[in-house]
């Protein structure tokens, strides 16, 4: 038997193949799950169809998460073919990459509303309305990044909205334990994704950290995917509001190893 067999997962956040959430897909459908996937716009439709079926998924459902209307009648659609939901993961965030580069102090409100919104609102809304649908406890996934809490170059207004996102997860992992929904997020390293390739630096970025991680290496989609598996399955029964890093161990580092020290 696999670890999620009869489990039903909800997936936000596929852009492609390369992308986190489908990583994690990937791997819950791998570990028997049945899925559903959300898109935004018809663009995304294109690519998130061919791989919804290639993990024997119908279910694709159409939701803004800046739109409350959007949002009630993507979970209203939900239901109408699933009656309870095991495990949401959440892998959605946005910046206007204009922002991401120069100083953070010069963030606009008009971006960092929106960045906090999308990146950070959006799991708390979208915790509210899955947990309605998990009467028998379930497990609700972020996506976080170390920006949050150790300045990065480039990131911006993205790590204040991901510190918000991870005080987020702390939050509702109090508010819904006691209903047996489990909270958590995942912090990958840099990764070569859409998402990642907005952020300015990127390719330098992973570079160093792949060089100077104690794995020496970045993180893997089969990897963060198989840490999803873990939360979302009964091994993970008794852990809530972690923020767990799947990272090569970058962020245990105080400086870069000696061989990348340039004095």
């Amino acid at each position: 038997m696999g670890m999620m067999d009869g489990k039903r997962v909800l997936v936000m956040g596929v852009a492609n193949d390369r992308s986190i959430a489908w990583g994690c897909a990937k791997a819950m459908a791998d570990a028997g799950a049945e899925l559903a996937f959300t898109y935004q716009g018809d663009a995304l439709l294109k690519r998130v169809k061919p791989l919804a079926e290639s993990v024997g998924s119908d279910i694709i459902v159409q939701a803004d998460v800046s739109d409350d209307d959007s949002m009630d009648a993507a979970f209203a659609s939900l239901k109408e073919r699933w009656d309870t939901l095991d495990c949401v993961i959440h892998a959605i965030a946005f910046s206007d990459k204009d922002e991401l580069t120069g100083r953070f102090i010069n963030t606009t409100r008009a971006n960092f509303r929106n960045s906090l919104s999308i990146s950070c609102y959006s799991f708390i809304d979208v915790a509210k309305r899955a947990s309605e649908m998990m009467p028998n406890g379930g497990t609700l996934l972020t996506m976080t990044y170390q920006g949050s809490n150790k300045v990065t170059p480039y990131y911006n207004v993205m790590g204040v909205a991901k510190a918000a996102l991870e005080s987020a997860t702390r939050y509702l992992a109090n508010d819904l334990g006691p209903q047996g929904i489990r909270v958590n997020a995942i912090s990958p390293g840099p990764m070569r994704t859409l998402a990642g390739a907005a952020i300015g630096g990127a390719r330098k970025t992973f570079k160093f950290t792949d060089q100077n991680a104690p794995l020496r290496s970045n993180a893997t989609l089969e990897a963060v995917g198989a840490t999803a598996v873990y939360l979302a399955s009964d091994g993970g029964a008794c852990t809530t509001g972690e923020i767990l890093h799947v990272d090569g161990g970058y962020h245990v580092l105080g400086m870069p190893q000696v061989e990348h020290i340039h004095v």
